[in-house]
């Protein structure tokens, strides 16, 4: 059975699964205190999710850029890998986790889950699966993502991290960077939200040109999102 503490406008609880019969990938991990319902005055926070695949750095620097935000914090971080990094960073920093596999997206399970969440905001970090149509419609202009090329130039299915580097290194590109855009229907083909450009050295490796990528990962995508959230009005 699920922990509840309610104290005042915060609510505290650990679910070790969604529901009870709920399919044995689909689980929320947590410490005892932890998934928690914020309001800011009268008005709800703005409930960030955060679906990631891989190591989580994206995901860790999204938690504590909006830990102590005025307007929004990530509530939920969802991912589809079970041995993914990001699961222990969300553990470690609080965040309630929620692990699901590709049929489950597929199904519409995800899809319930972020809406039982009461989340405002999906932002995608590292996230290997195209989203579906279902949950597009269900989230307009609310789920963004990265993608660490100058879009529209080395996107699309396939194209992620270092493939994209090795396919801008072996065209010789003498700059690359990211992109930060809505998600639609088709990968990396949503309104473009940020760009910014690094350069390419003439002595770069995958491994090199990823790490210039992801510090301007680390550095522009909270702001971004952080500029999406305050355009956004409260729930």
């Amino acid at each position: 059975m699920p922990f509840q503490h309610a104290q005042g406008s915060f609510t505290f609880y650990q679910r070790s699964t969604v529901d009870d019969g709920a399919d044995p990938m689909t689980r929320l991990f947590a410490p005892s205190c932890l998934a928690r319902t914020f309001r800011f005055g009268e008005q709800r926070m703005i409930r960030i999710a955060v679906l990631a695949s891989g190591s989580g750095s994206n995901a860790q620097r999204l938690i504590g850029h909006f830990a102590r935000h005025a307007k929004a914090r990530v509530v939920l971080v969802g991912c589809d890998q079970p041995e993914s990094g990001v699961l222990q960073r969300a553990w470690d920093l609080g965040v309630p986790s929620y692990l699901f596999n590709g049929a489950q997206l597929k199904d519409g399970t995800v899809l319930k889950e972020l809406q039982g969440q009461r989340i405002d905001l999906v932002v995608l970090a590292g996230f290997m699966r195209l989203i579906p149509a279902e949950l597009v419609k269900a989230f307009p202009q609310r789920i963004v993502n990265i993608h660490p090329a100058l879009l529209p130039k080395y996107g699309g299915k396939g194209m992620y991290g270092h493939r994209v580097h090795e396919a801008v290194l072996a065209a010789k590109e003498t700059e690359s960077g990211i992109t930060i855009h809505y998600v639609n229907e088709h990968y990396d083909e949503g309104e473009h939200l940020f760009q910014v450009a690094c350069p390419v050295l003439p002595n770069d490796t995958p491994d090199t040109l990823a790490a210039r990528i992801h510090a301007l990962e680390h550095v522009h995508y909270p702001q971004v999102v952080e500029n999406l959230v305050n355009s956004m009005q409260h729930p």
